[in-house]
């Protein structure tokens, strides 16, 4: 709260910098031109003509520095934070790395980034006096923030997590099948500008185990032993579905994180869904709350004692301030990890041969799946962040998880450096 305030007060601008200029970036570059007090002083992407462009959607002043280099804008002497949102976690962990090194906070929007190196950097960014943090309008960040809010409450939290559109199948998504489920056809989306590894990373569940994996890191709460299971449940079910199974709920414990799906397993949809929302689950320690719960009309499950607070939308880019500003202004961040609890580890989409390359997020040969971090260490399975581009030693089954050991690398990276740190 008083964010605005502190910025109105404030003798000098905060001033920041943009590295990468997606529909992210150019949602926060349109608020930011309407925050007096908040100026973006560079903008950094490897297209300089998309960087001109996004500042011109936008309403960005014609001045604003465009460099296709990122470190000539992370050394700018007037930046104090700087937002990654280039979507790359190689590249998000490079920048973050130098942007700490020169003492600059960083606002992690590539949240592929803060799974797979996240925990390593937060403490770099702590060692040097700056901020590291989650992206406020992301849903991770929104999650975050409602089990800060129930704790601070002082209330367990028995479960938080996020919607999606989900079935079994779309594990095997494509970015030639992608479309289909969503309703475009191709030509519309090549038109509107859709990025159909984005929207395929979405829907073959690999998004949703890389946000869940940050706000296990950044809250403690524990991945399902297995992955995420996706129960189908809309706002009014939240208290009954995201509550332990011994209680008549979804869950195989308290404390944990879970994406509800939208539709039901028959394809049908969910009454009052929460695809674009957040949630958090939490129980009444006493028969007082509980009966505090019914006089104040929360829908709860069956016993009373279950209750769940939500928040039906996310704004992404457009709430993005709200981190830049906790940054400079409060030295906080809004949302970090603490821990390595969870892991997205690299799963086969079909069968794969010896010899053949993994491409990544979102694409035709693997997607990502959520494990306790402890299991993904043990067994040594290899991080989604680093399968794309590199060969496979020997053929793996479809549905298998694929471990460091199946896979050559024909380069070494800062972020694989710094994951083996993560222990």
């Amino acid at each position: 709260m008083n964010l605005f305030e502190s910025l109105a007060a404030r003798e000098k601008p905060v001033r920041c910098a943009v590295l990468g200029c997606g529909k992210f970036a150019t949602m926060f570059l349109s608020q930011a031109a309407r925050l007096p007090g908040l100026e973006v002083a560079a903008v950094a992407d490897l297209s300089a003509a998309r960087a001109r462009a996004a500042l011109a959607e936008a309403g960005q002043p014609e001045d604003v520095r465009i460099s296709e280099d990122p470190y000539e804008v992370l050394g700018a002497p007037d930046v104090e934070v700087v937002v990654e949102a280039t979507g790359d976690p190689l590249a998000g962990t490079e920048h973050a790395l130098a942007a700490i090194e020169r003492g600059r906070h960083v606002v992690m929007v590539t949240v592929e980034a803060d799974v797979l190196t996240g925990p390593v950097l937060a403490e770099r960014a702590r060692a040097a006096g700056v901020v590291y943090s989650m992206a406020y309008g992301d849903q991770p960040a929104l999650i975050c923030e409602l089990v800060d809010w129930a704790r601070t409450c002082g209330f367990s939290v028995v479960a938080a997590g996020k919607g999606t559109k989900y079935l079994p199948e779309y594990h095997r998504s494509t970015p030639e099948t992608v479309w289909e489920h969503y309703g475009f056809t191709p030509e519309y989306a090549a038109g509107a500008g859709l990025n159909p590894r984005m929207f395929n990373s979405f829907l073959d569940g690999t998004k949703s185990a890389i946000e869940m994996a940050a706000v296990a890191n950044a809250t403690g709460l524990r991945p399902p032993a297995g992955g995420l299971t996706f129960p189908p449940c809309g706002a009014d079910d939240l208290a009954s579905v995201c509550i332990p199974a011994e209680h008549g709920g979804a869950l195989d414990g308290p404390g944990a994180v879970e994406v509800v799906s939208s539709l039901h397993r028959d394809g049908t949809a969910v009454a009052r869904d929460l695809r674009w929302g957040v949630y958090v689950t939490l129980e009444a320690p006493s028969d007082y709350v509980a009966g505090c719960f019914a006089q104040y009309g929360l829908r709860t499950d069956h016993s009373g004692r279950f209750a769940a607070m939500y928040r039906p939308f996310h704004l992404i880019g457009l709430e993005l301030g709200v981190s830049v500003l906790s940054a400079a202004l409060r030295g906080e961040a809004t949302g970090r990890p603490r821990g390595f609890t969870a892991d997205v580890v690299t799963v086969a989409k079909r069968a794969l041969a010896p010899g053949e390359v993994l491409d990544g997020e979102g694409g035709y040969t693997v997607y990502g799946n959520v494990l306790p971090a402890g299991e993904s260490v043990r067994r040594g399975l290899l991080p989604i962040g680093l399968a794309h581009g590199v060969r496979l030693r020997a053929g793996v089954a479809a549905g298998q998880a694929i471990g460091y050991s199946d896979v050559t690398f024909d380069t070494d990276s800062t972020a694989l450096r710094l994951r083996g740190e993560l222990r």
